[in-house]
């Protein structure tokens, strides 16, 4: 049963080899029933496609212009999009594209050369014209995009296999820059309607934005835009803002021309993001800086920086200096009046004798203002940062040795007892801020002088105002001047304890004496070298206490032998206590 089906499609597979009409033939012995028989498959062409009529590519052509035509007037189109589309794939499959191509552009050029005697009209208002040139390129581009959807077919096939042609939508562009953009008289009425719409849009006038961004993307598509307008509207930018560059600096002052810089620079960006070709941001904003910054730096600097700072003005310092960074040369020209202007500052705190009494306390506050500025509005810039600190240095040495003097005396004003004005943290945040400018100073010898005899006089007395506050102060100096600078200071602190435990002892021995004194003696024993030097004094002192003297210097001697000692008497004080009706009463002398 298997064997006789198979047969059977054997012969049926011959039958249909023997009768087919698509150029297979059946090779002699094909269909044989031998087992194992090679087969051989002939394909043979097609036969020729059948000639279109005569009158054929000419009814299509002339139905395919009516469309056209059509789509340029805004009519209906009386055929079918389909029916059109296939028309031209039917043309261009019989070999008709290059004729058909040329036909195309030919009606295309024919309507837009028609177009141009509409922009020859001299009365046309300026707005009016741009308004006419806008509509008339949007039509195009309609025109264009619905052109091309009939002819898809002939784009996609003859002119992609052809470079040298262009595409429908690009020989539109070519054919309207060519007969109406490229037209001198159009292109100038066109150029100069922009220009003049953009200057009143500068003097503050509202424009039709919409218009000028559609008219500009129309000179970019056609690739006129930098020889036709860009050129043009920088010239006219460069010749705007350099007059008014220059009238301005002469009408108003530094802070509202700043502001003034800030907005117009603002404005222009805003065009570009509105309306221009991204490639004019550039060249547009180098010629605003330049114009409005860069002819008039040292102007704005000589005529405003000192109002600046001296009124602390730090939202307009930080425009200036935000300005200024994008000009070039701004940053340096700005860094010298800068540091000009510290030295001609400072040098006026610390050259008038007249105001010594404040000279440390102004230099503490004109500091922590140029600080403030250099960091809140210079940006932190490290180069500014460093053109202060050589400035302060330079001033403050103008004058030898008395800003030394008058900051070791500001010191010991802050530590003394009495001073009840600044907590331990304040405390330590004014010493920080002393230590700054003292790192300034030259004559640091000058300063270790007079804080020396200074803090012997607090040590002494016992007005120191804080033990902690005076270490704090020690380190600070160590730290800045090293150990040497130092340890002279660090000897008398080390007295000072000393003399205290040797008080105790003496207070024992004392009261061990057959006859004990009435008096209080408290006795600092000083080592010569670590304290300043003082000129011995006779003093004529009170017969009691000149006994106790002799008692103390027996139990000192006895205790240390080889010492000497010399009594310095000027540097004590005695304190009498006495009972009124009123009550007890010290005096101090």
């Amino acid at each position: 049963m298997a064997e006789d089906i198979r047969q059977d499609k054997k012969a049926n597979f011959s039958a249909l080899t023997e009768h087919n009409n698509n150029g297979v033939t059946k090779i002699s012995g094909l269909a044989s029933n031998k087992t194992g028989a090679s087969k051989k498959l002939v394909i043979k062409n097609f036969k020729d496609r059948p000639k279109l009529a005569d009158n054929y590519t000419e009814d299509t052509w002339l139905k395919l212009r009516d469309a056209v035509g059509a789509i340029q007037n805004s009519t209906s189109i009386k055929y079918n999009l389909e029916e059109l589309y296939q028309a031209v794939e039917n043309l261009c499959s019989y070999k008709v594209s290059p004729t058909l191509y040329k036909q195309l552009r030919q009606v295309c050029e024919d309507h837009v050369q028609a177009q141009i005697h509409q922009f020859r009209e001299e009365s046309l208002d300026s707005l009016s014209f741009l308004k006419r040139m806008n509509r008339c390129w949007q039509d195009h581009c309609r025109q264009t995009i619905m052109i091309r959807s009939i002819f898809l077919f002939l784009d996609r096939t003859y002119v992609l296999q052809n470079s040298l042609l262009p595409s429908i939508w690009d020989t539109g562009l070519e054919l309207f820059r060519n007969h109406i953009v490229s037209d001198g008289a159009v292109q100038k009425r066109t150029v100069d309607g922009i220009l003049e719409q953009i200057e009143r849009e500068r003097n503050g006038e509202t424009v039709d934005r919409s218009l000028l961004r559609s008219l500009l993307g129309m000179l970019s598509d056609l690739q006129v835009y930098k020889e036709s307008f860009e050129e043009r509207f920088l010239m006219e930018t460069d010749r705007l803002y350099a007059a008014e560059g220059q009238r301005l600096m002469q009408e108003r002052d530094v802070p509202e021309y700043l502001h003034h810089v800030a907005r117009r620079l603002e404005e222009e960006n805003d065009r570009v993001i509105s309306y221009l070709d991204q490639s004019t941001q550039k060249p547009l904003i180098s010629n605003v800086e330049k114009q409005l910054l860069g002819e008039h730096m040292t102007a704005i600097l000589q005529k405003g920086l000192s109002i600046l700072l001296d009124g602390n003005r730090v939202m307009e310092l930080a425009l200036l200096y935000q300005l200024f960074s994008k000009v070039k040369g701004g940053l340096p020209t700005l860094l010298q009046h800068w540091r000009d202007y510290i030295k001609s500052f400072g040098g006026e705190i610390v050259g008038t004798p007249e105001k010594d009494k404040d000279m440390v306390q102004d230099l503490l506050d004109f500091k922590d203002k140029m600080d403030n500025v250099a960091q809140g509005c210079f940006n932190r810039n490290e180069s500014f940062i460093n053109a202060m600190k050589e400035a302060f240095e330079a001033f403050i040495n103008n004058r030898p040795n008395k800003p030394a003097e008058l900051i070791a005396k500001y010191v010991d004003c802050k530590l003394r007892a009495g001073n009840k004005e600044a907590t331990e943290e304040e405390m330590e945040r004014i010493l920080d801020k002393i230590m700054i400018i003292f790192r300034f100073i030259h004559g640091k010898d000058v300063f270790e002088a007079f804080y020396k005899k200074d803090l012997a006089k607090r040590l002494l007395v016992g007005k120191s105002a804080s033990v902690d506050a005076e270490k704090s102060m020690l380190s600070k100096l160590k730290h800045e001047c090293g150990a040497a600078f130092t340890s002279k200071l660090e000897g008398m602190f080390k007295d000072m304890e000393l003399s205290k435990d040797v008080m105790i002892q003496f207070k024992q021995y004392t009261q061990n004496q057959s006859e004990p004194s009435q008096l209080e003696l408290t006795v600092n024993i000083l080592t010569m070298g670590y304290w300043p030097s003082y000129t011995p004094m006779e003093v004529h002192l009170p017969p009691e206490m000149v006994k106790l003297q002799e008692v103390f210097k027996l139990f000192y001697l006895g205790k240390h032998s080889g010492r000497k000692l010399q009594w310095q008497p000027t540097l004590g004080h005695a304190v009498l206590k006495t009972e009124f009706k009123e009550g007890k009463k010290e005096l101090q002398v």
